[in-house]
């Protein structure tokens, strides 16, 4: 093989329709549907099931066992021609799964790029993921779920369906989230999930500021740590702190949530 060369395996199982750009690697045994697209240099190890109108970008890997694109678990389904579309230099660890969407959740499972997944996690039907998502082993989405840039869910934790994660939240190991998680927190537990303040490693990694990091850790003291109810923590907000996309951020985010925020403390 060269650089450019495309290769699939002679016990590989992939249908003639598909699309497979230069360079992609389909490993033994693995399978692919009709409606796949995969992308420049995208390699599927050894037992990796693609199915479904599924779109994948360019340099992703997946690990055995891997199964994308796959009905949705919901019993509305009807085999419409739903879809996932994946970004690019996405890694999905061992026996990691992806379903398609379904019609009454906008028809499209999206991943966008940079993600990681560790073995086991699941993504459900309609979820958006954002990019530089972390997933630990076994952190699973339930359907219509929105994760946001460089979020990390982690391991054997579990999101009631429609629930939101903001940028840069930390959902700590076996966690039941079923509220949404405001971002720049870091929360973790089950009966009841806590809020253990902001997310200060994860936003220190990203390259924020001290300052930076100040501001958001005023906010949430608002927030958290005063006896005003949201609303009006809301509006202390805007009168006390400089206009900043980090406060914008979290504004939009309150004031566009459907299932409440967590707002439980250590």
């Amino acid at each position: 093989m060269d650089g450019s060369e495309t290769y699939i395996h002679p016990s590989a199982d992939v249908h003639k329709e598909a699309f497979l750009d230069e360079s992609v690697y389909i490993g033994p045994y693995s399978v692919i549907g009709k409606h796949v697209s995969i992308g420049k240099g995208t390699k599927l190890d050894a037992h990796v099931y693609v199915t479904g109108h599924t779109q994948i970008g360019q340099h992703c890997h997946f690990s055995p066992y891997t199964s994308v694109g796959t009905e949705p678990q919901d019993l509305t389904y009807e085999q419409e021609p739903t879809r996932v579309v994946i970004g690019d230099k996405n890694v999905f660890r061992e026996f990691m799964t992806v379903d398609k969407g379904t019609v009454k959740g906008g028809g499209e499972t999206k991943i966008g790029n940079d993600n990681y997944f560790m073995a086991y996690s699941h993504i459900a039907h309609d979820c958006v993921v954002g990019n530089h998502v972390i997933f630990i082993n076994g952190a699973t989405l339930g359907g219509h779920c929105f994760i946001d840039d460089y979020a990390q869910v982690g391991a054997f934790s579990g999101l009631h369906q429609f629930c939101r994660v903001g940028k840069y939240a930390f959902i700590g190991g076996y966690s039941v989230i079923t509220q949404d998680i405001l971002p720049f927190s870091r929360v973790a537990g089950s009966r009841p999930v806590l809020f253990y303040g902001i997310n200060a490693v994860g936003l220190r990694r990203g390259g924020f500021s001290r300052e930076r990091i100040q501001a958001i850790k005023k906010m949430y003291n608002l927030l958290f740590h005063s006896d005003l109810n949201t609303s009006q923590a809301v509006g202390k907000i805007k009168e006390e702190i400089s206009p900043s996309g980090d406060r914008k951020e979290i504004i939009d985010f309150i004031s566009s949530s459907k299932r409440g925020i967590l707002k439980k403390q250590q």
